[in-house]
């Protein structure tokens, strides 16, 4: 599996990685694991989200400062940490600090996807051309 450039040096041990075709699949045979929309108000509700995913960003305007204890707190709001927590953000990047705050603080079941919802950057530096949750055709929506 390819990672984006300097991604693997910080993959957790732990935290599973799954294309978004593997995290589409696990999600349909696992109903007890949560999807989790990741990045900011505007990305989720403007380029649009996985149908049924849940959001909550790690960081949002307008100070975009992470604060990981008020993330996972918003995380234990809905999902127990024995539960899957399957988390998509751009592009497989933020989902790795993401995913190590919850492991910090007791999830045992974390799943990064890796290349997130609108993939690595093309040739032309656009997105959504060679990977990612919506260039693989998986269910999404904008609202």
């Amino acid at each position: 599996m390819a990672f984006p450039r300097g991604l693997a040096r910080r993959l957790s041990p732990f935290m599973k990685n799954l294309v978004p075709q593997e995290a589409y699949e696990f999600l349909r045979k696992n109903p007890g694991a949560i999807l989790f929309d990741i990045r900011s108000e505007i990305e989720h509700y403007f380029v649009g989200h996985p149908v049924g995913a849940i959001h909550v960003a790690w960081s949002d305007g307008p100070d975009w400062q992470v604060d990981p204890r008020q993330f996972v707190s918003q995380i234990k709001a809905t999902a127990a940490t024995d539960r899957p927590v399957v988390l998509i953000c751009r592009s497989g990047n933020r989902t790795i600090d993401a995913g190590l705050a919850l492991e910090a603080a007791g999830y045992t079941q974390v799943y990064n996807v890796v290349h997130g919802f609108e993939g690595d950057l093309g040739e032309n530096n656009h997105r959504n051309e060679k990977n990612g949750w919506r260039h693989d055709g998986l269910p999404w929506e904008q609202t």
